[in-house]
């Protein structure tokens, strides 16, 4: 297998057996396993970034506002993609969180025109019309939108979008966002703990080893999906990337059982179906231009 290929694939399989982890910790508070996750995330990259001695781009941050404000605003966004995260695996609503990161590459090609003056090609406008659809059939089904799926992937596409610009690496820039957020996470814990209330305080010696797990966790699969996007195309990252969502779907249906009404196969059909536009049509630019 392309070495690219694998480290994707890895980092996919992984994003994808997060509910595994989650659903297992439900004990706790989703706000506090994000408070958690966010302080172990921010130890696990130091010490990488200490072994690997790579600190020039913190020096280079200096007189930079502009490029603080837009972590700051990321961090935000990504804390909220965990919140609901956490919240709808322990919530029994994991097939909703899958349905939100199927939708996800379509809404990254609506906020690339919007924001960045990209011009999607037709067979990608007409995925995010059938994805559309989906979406609306799904809340005439259900009276209501489907929020969780929404809120995942509005807020992770725009995060991405704020990545896209930020030009900083994949390990720099978890870093300097948990950085942002650790302040925030560690009074909150440490009031929490001085009240005799949370993990710290009341959990077991392996739930804690647990919670301190959720550091290399976070980190590791985003270093493994840097690693293989420099190494192969785009078109294939879009193909792999529908690995996680499918195995969150799968592990919420089949593993935990969560209800999946026959009414709203009609939507996830929608959606599928635009995904598989999506990536033939990618698929076949990519071949187009490489004959060229």
């Amino acid at each position: 297998m392309h070495p690219g290929i694998l480290y994707a694939a890895l980092a996919y399989v992984a994003w994808g057996l997060f509910p595994l982890y989650f659903h297992h910790l439900n004990q706790v508070p989703a706000l506090e396993m994000v408070l958690h996750r966010t302080l172990w995330s921010l130890v696990f990259v130091l010490l990488l970034l200490g072994v690997l001695k790579r600190w020039s781009w913190m020096r280079a941050l200096r007189g930079q506002p502009k490029v603080l404000g837009a972590f700051a605003l990321s961090a935000l966004l990504l804390s909220g993609n965990w919140l609901v995260y956490v919240w709808a695996v322990q919530h029994q609503h994991i097939v909703d969180a899958s349905l939100g990161y199927f939708i996800l590459p379509l809404v990254s090609v609506a906020l690339g025109f919007v924001f960045l003056g990209e011009r999607p090609r037709p067979g990608q406008w007409l995925a995010v019309a059938v994805a559309t659809g989906g979406v609306l059939w799904l809340t005439v089904q259900t009276g209501h939108l489907p929020w969780i799926s929404l809120v995942l992937a509005l807020t992770f596409g725009f995060y991405g979008l704020l990545r896209k610009v930020a030009h900083l690496g994949a390990l720099e820039g978890l870093a300097l966002e948990t950085m942002l957020l650790a302040p925030i996470a560690a009074v909150m814990l440490g009031w929490a703990t001085w009240q005799g209330q949370g993990v710290l305080a009341q959990g077991d010696s392996a739930t804690i080893a647990l919670l301190v797990f959720a550091g290399p966790m976070t980190a590791v699969p985003l270093l493994l999906f840097a690693a293989g996007a420099r190494l192969i195309p785009m078109s294939t990252m879009g193909i792999l990337q529908y690995i996680s969502p499918s195995l969150q779907f799968a592990t919420g249906v089949w593993l935990f059982h969560e209800p999946f009404q026959l009414s709203r196969l009609a939507g996830f059909g929608m959606i599928w179906a635009a995904l598989v536009v999506y990536s033939l049509e990618g698929w076949w630019t990519s071949r187009r231009t490489v004959a060229a």
